[in-house]
């Protein structure tokens, strides 16, 4: 009998205490088949396995990590601050001097509040912009995640003017009520959304570039048009930049295509590595927060010390401007190196990429991919052969054709020629399984 690997081990044994195996769904490889492995380690591009199987990475903790696993500028600064503590539950210096560096990057942003993590923070500015506004109701977009509160786990009704309705069960029929859900890059459906329902909305949630449908880039001219629609009716422009903040540019998403936000939502690449969320904008808004205004929001590990640390160490590496065009030329290599696979093997594919945040796509390649229903009309069941086949090629990929691929400032010459060898053999096997 063949010896049970570690990975499949350690799967079982996790999956008798934990639900389905894993503390996060999409880790749990349901959309592709098979079982996850267990990483053991990371150092720069690269993971290891439970069985030391060794792994170019393009998941980077689903984009978290940017100047790599295990940076030791990154480890050093984490480790001289937890030897000091970890949490107090009272001020730490390092709140204010990561503030500051977020402040400084953000046009118009004058105060930040952190929290623990990104859907913390989505919930938390949604509560501000009601309690500002003095309205209730929220847009959103099809195929935007913010995070899995109520409020936000909703879905279109059967009308596009229709009110959500739950994603999840477990979910009040009235919070997801309360949502209205728009078309990703629709300019006229978010006008006549607004003309006929504007005096409700309180605020417009949108991932300036959407990265949970698979990666889907704003329309020229679609940010500044919610950024227009918004003032007009009074209603606020949140940014979820959860993903896109200090991953697209230095600033984010709102410096590289020059929109204003009212509030914009943050974690991932701001905490090294470390969990973190936070959200940010103008004073007025942002001291109607407790303790200095009525708006009601806590938490424990709120501005941890030691999260702290490692988004100052990762924002101090980030501010030389040589990053992102690093990042930027890494991320066109892999878009050719892709293409370039896909082509030789005869496979129609769409990869679509901002810096360094892409997604392939099984579709004609000249045609953009604009919003949800563009994406859905993929064919998505050939990713999960094409994925199948990266990782047994010695590439890890977002077990989802629904996610977007990251890259760090540790790929290089090593990783591109892995990725095109598995490339190769995944495209490869995608065309055998269509002929």
């Amino acid at each position: 009998m063949a010896r049970t690997s570690r990975n499949a081990r350690l799967f079982a044994a996790a999956s008798k205490v934990l639900p389905g195996g894993v503390s996060s769904p999409v880790r749990a490889f349901k959309s592709v088949g098979g079982d996850p492995f267990t990483i053991r380690s990371g150092r720069g591009a690269r993971v290891t396995d439970a069985d030391g199987r060794e792994y170019a990475d393009f998941v980077c903790a689903w984009g978290a990590q940017i100047v790599g696993h295990a940076d030791p500028r990154v480890v050093r600064r984490i480790q001289r601050r937890t030897a000091r503590g970890t949490v107090f539950g009272a001020p730490a210096v390092e709140e204010t001097q990561l503030a500051r560096r977020i402040l400084a990057a953000l046009p118009g942003a004058e105060r930040v509040r952190f929290v623990s993590t990104g859907t913390e923070a989505v919930m938390s500015a949604l509560r501000l912009a009601r309690a500002a506004t003095g309205r209730e109701y929220i847009v959103k977009c099809s195929g935007n995640y913010h995070g899995h509160s109520d409020a936000l786990l909703s879905s279109a009704g059967s009308g596009a003017l229709t009110l959500g309705v739950p994603d999840s069960p477990g979910v009040p029929a009235l919070w997801a009520a309360m949502t209205f859900t728009a078309t990703t890059n629709d300019v006229e459906g978010m006008r006549q959304l607004f003309a006929e329902r504007g005096a409700l909305v309180a605020a417009v949630i949108v991932e300036p570039v959407v990265g949970n449908a698979g990666l889907i880039p704003p329309d020229e001219g679609w940010l500044a048009a919610l950024r227009e629609i918004t003032r007009e009716h009074g209603a606020l422009l949140v940014l979820d930049e959860v993903m896109t903040g200090f991953r697209v540019a230095w600033g984010g998403a709102q410096r590289r295509y020059g929109v204003a936000p009212d509030l914009t939502c943050l974690a991932k690449v701001i905490g090294g590595g470390m969990p973190v969320g936070a959200y940010c904008g103008r004073a007025e808004l942002m001291d109607m927060i407790a303790p200095a205004g009525p708006v009601y929001q806590a938490g424990t590990l709120s501005g941890n010390p030691v999260s702290m640390a490692g988004g100052i160490a990762t924002l101090d590496i980030l501010k030389d401007p040589s990053c992102y065009a690093r990042l930027e030329e890494t991320g066109a290599a892999v878009q050719r190196t892709l293409e370039e696979s896909a082509r030789r093997a005869g496979v129609p594919v769409r990869v679509q990429r901002v810096g360094s945040m892409l997604t392939v796509f099984f579709a004609d390649p000249a045609t953009p991919l604009r919003n949800l229903g563009d994406i859905q009309a993929t064919g998505t069941k050939q990713f999960a052969l094409w994925h199948r086949t990266m990782l047994a090629n010695g590439v890890s990929w977002p077990p989802s054709n629904y996610e977007a691929a990251f890259l760090t400032l540790a790929h290089g010459d090593r990783e591109l020629a892995d990725l095109r060898r598995a490339s190769d053999a995944a495209f490869a096997a995608v065309a055998a399984a269509s002929a």
